[in-house]
Order: C-alpha cells, then sequence, then structure tokens
C-alpha cells in the first residue's frame, strides 16, 4: 500500500472542489465567531469533533467495504440541515468525478450509478480511498484534514488572515487529528457486529442553523 495516493487524495489542490466550500466558517466571520487566530483555532477544534468525526467514520466505514448506499442512507440522518445535505452531495459528485479518474473501480461506478445526483462527500472519499488501496484509517484522516483545511483556508481569505498563522492552526490540532481518525476508524471496525449505529453521531446545531441561514444570503464568497 503506497502513501503517495493518501497525499493526493488530501492535497487541496485535488479537483474535488472543497475550495468553494468555507465549512460554516463564512457565517461564523460575519457573525464575529471567528475573528482572528485564536477563534479560528476554537472553530476548527470543535468542528473537528464534530461534523470532521462523524464524516471521517463514515469514510473508514465505506473505506472497510460497507455498502455504500446504505452509509449514505446513516449520512443522511446524520446531516439534519438540509443545505449540508445538499452541499454533501454536491461535493460527493465533483469527488466522484476525480476519484473515477485518478483511481477507477466497479464500486465507485456502482455508486455513481446508484447516486447520479451525488452520494454524501466522505463515503465518495472512502470509496476512492478503497480504490486507491488505502485503509479505513487513512480514509478517515482525509476526511477530518479536509474538515479543517477547508475552513482555515477560507479564512485567510475572508479575514486576511496570515496564512502562515492559519497552518500553525492546523499544526497545533494535529494530535486531536490523530484522536478523531483513530475514533472513526475503531468505530468503523465495529460495524459488521454492531450494525450503523456503531459510527459517531455527533451533532453540530450552530453548524446547522448557520448553514441554512448562509445558504439564502444573496451575495455570498463561498458556496456553504
Amino acid at each position: 500500500m503506497s502513501r503517495t495516493a493518501l497525499l493526493v487524495l488530501a492535497d487541496g489542490r485535488f479537483p474535488a472542489g472543497g475550495h468553494a466550500h468555507s465549512g460554516g466558517a463564512e457565517p461564523a466571520v460575519t457573525a464575529g465567531r471567528i475573528r482572528d487566530t485564536p477563534t479560528l483555532e476554537a472553530f476548527c477544534r470543535g468542528r473537528l469533533h464534530t461534523a470532521g468525526l462523524v464524516g471521517a467514520g463514515l469514510a473508514a466505514a465505506a473505506a472497510s467495504g460497507c455498502d455504500p448506499l446504505l452509509l449514505d442512507e446513516a449520512a443522511d440522518a446524520r446531516t439534519p440541515a438540509p443545505a449540508l445535505r445538499l452541499v454533501a452531495r454536491r461535493l460527493g459528485r465533483q469527488m466522484m468525478r476525480a476519484a473515477r479518474a485518478t483511481w477507477p473501480s466497479a464500486e465507485l461506478d456502482a455508486l455513481a450509478a446508484a447516486r447520479p445526483r451525488g452520494a454524501h462527500q466522505p463515503i465518495v472519499t472512502g470509496l476512492a480511498a478503497r480504490s486507491a488501496g488505502l485503509a479505513p484509517l487513512d480514509a478517515a484522516y482525509a476526511v477530518a484534514y479536509e474538515n479543517v483545511s477547508g475552513p482555515a483556508t477560507a479564512v485567510v481569505r475572508l479575514l486576511s488572515l496570515d496564512p502562515f498563522e492559519a497552518t500553525a492552526v492546523l499544526a497545533r490540532l494535529a494530535d486531536d487529528l490523530d484522536r478523531v481518525a483513530a475514533q472513526a476508524a475503531q468505530a468503523a471496525e465495529r460495524v459488521p457486529l454492531e450494525g450503523l449505529d456503531a459510527l459517531p453521531a455527533a451533532s453540530a446545531p450552530l453548524l446547522d442553523i448557520t448553514a441554512e441561514q448562509h445558504a439564502a444570503w444573496p451575495v455570498r464568497l463561498f458556496a456553504s
């Protein structure tokens, strides 16, 4: 197994559409909840342990061979905000295009045919990791990292934050990323015996509320 595939999958330049999304950072900046480096770090840490953990668990389960259609239903149940479900499927559709071009597989083809409007992004990422020969833990890392790197990059643009400081925030979250990825992979290992309820279902109500508000803005820099 080559870890190079993980570097490609987690690279911000991988054409999966994430650059157009702030992960909730844009409404948080507008509301004054993200103002500087410390508040960005607090936001990213909170997102990592909620939405990031849920997404990482779904990705790890997909990478381990769980039925992606059942996982997609589980993702819907864990995403109460309609705006976030729509975003997850749009990102999943774009991730699917990139993944099928990079790591073609019958499993990716089957999911694309079953979900032509897009499956949830973490599930597609997990299946892409599986197609690339990566482990469930690798898939969990890719999704967990994307959940914090996206907002950090967005805040550089939204607040003209020093990009060195934003990168330092990600570095300080390294231990949290390790714990979240490990927790997600361990949960995926329990699915065969315990079912999909073994996967994390942490909630982030403020992200849900602000996502709905943000979707109604007539002018915005990011799609979500």
